[in-house]
Order: C-alpha cells, then sequence, then structure tokens
C-alpha cells in the first residue's frame, strides 16, 4: 500500500481548457514542474491523475489533467486536495524534514519529555512546533537552530538545547 502526501490544494478553475489553479502547501513549489501524476481523494479513496500540463502564471501553478478539457470538467475538482506517493517527494537538504516526519514525535528537554508534536506553525521568521504535554498545555517551540540539539527521525524524538532557555521550569 503507497502511502500519500498532500501537497496543494485546488482552488479554482483557470481558463477554458481544463485546468486548474492550485495552492501549493510545499515550501519547494517548483516541484509541481516535474510531476507526471498526483493523487486526489474521493470519498477516502486516492485516485491517480496524469499531469498533461504545467503552467506558471502570476506566482501560481495551473495545471492541466490528461481528459479534462474544460472548465465543466474540472468544476468537479475544486476545493479537493493533491497528493503524490513517496516516489514524487522532494529530496530535502540536510537537517531539514517533513512536516508528517515531525508530527507525533516526542519532544525532549533536559532530559525530561515534555510532550508531543501536535502541529506545526508556518511563520515569516521561522516555524513553531506546538506542542502539547501530558495536561493537554500547549507549548510552542521555534524551530530555530538555536533551540533545536537534534532530531531522530527513526525513533521520532526531538531533543531542545539544554542551554535554550524555553521556559521556567515549574512550568512543565
Amino acid at each position: 500500500m503507497s502511502e500519500f502526501y498532500l501537497v496543494a490544494k485546488i482552488i479554482s478553475v483557470w481558463g477554458k481548457k481544463g485546468f486548474v489553479r492550485i495552492s501549493s502547501f510545499s515550501d519547494f513549489p517548483e516541484r509541481f514542474l516535474k510531476l507526471k501524476k498526483v493523487y486526489i481523494d474521493f470519498f477516502g479513496e486516492k485516485k491517480e491523475f496524469s499531469v498533461e500540463k504545467i503552467e506558471f502564471f502570476k506566482n501560481s501553478y495551473n495545471l492541466k489533467f490528461a481528459n479534462f478539457n474544460s472548465d465543466e470538467d474540472v468544476e468537479i475538482l475544486i476545493g479537493k486536495d493533491v497528493f503524490v506517493d513517496e516516489s514524487d517527494l522532494i529530496q530535502l537538504p540536510e537537517d531539514t524534514y517533513f512536516v508528517h516526519d515531525l508530527i507525533g514525535s516526542k519532544v525532549v528537554y533536559r532530559d525530561k519529555e515534555i510532550g508531543i508534536i501536535k502541529d506545526i506553525f508556518n511563520y515569516p521568521a521561522n516555524d513553531v512546533y506546538s506542542v502539547v504535554n501530558n495536561e493537554n498545555k500547549e507549548i510552542l517551540i521555534p524551530a530555530i537552530k538555536d533551540a533545536i540539539e537534534n532530531f531522530d527521525n527513526e525513533n521520532k524524538i526531538l531533543k531542545i538545547k539544554s542551554e535554550f532557555e524555553l521556559f521556567d521550569e515549574d512550568e512543565i
């Protein structure tokens, strides 16, 4: 069974020739220029769509799928999520991870587990990890090199530098 990874959402029809405009969730939107196939979810089942053509126009990517040749053909796709399988995942630079790698990871600070990463917020300066502790309290941790000692992707453990002043000891 293949795993699927969310990369975009179809937001509108574009033009009259069967193109759709997408909103990219990727930090590497140029990835769309190389795609030959994507998967779209219909009632919990991923259906494969062949990408026939890709256009970049005014900071947006527009896709045309094989056998979809008019705006009427693609209307059913509006609002659908676009996925890729593992073969189309991009190779990330060293010390860079996919969101799905980080979500669910244990977070350790000063040799103590402080919670689990539940979400990642993308802000202009840097990403922020939303960590939920045993009392269901949220702890926000900046995703910066000054704070992160290392991430063990295999065991899903994010270790915060002990010298990083994250919060008062009585808060955790």
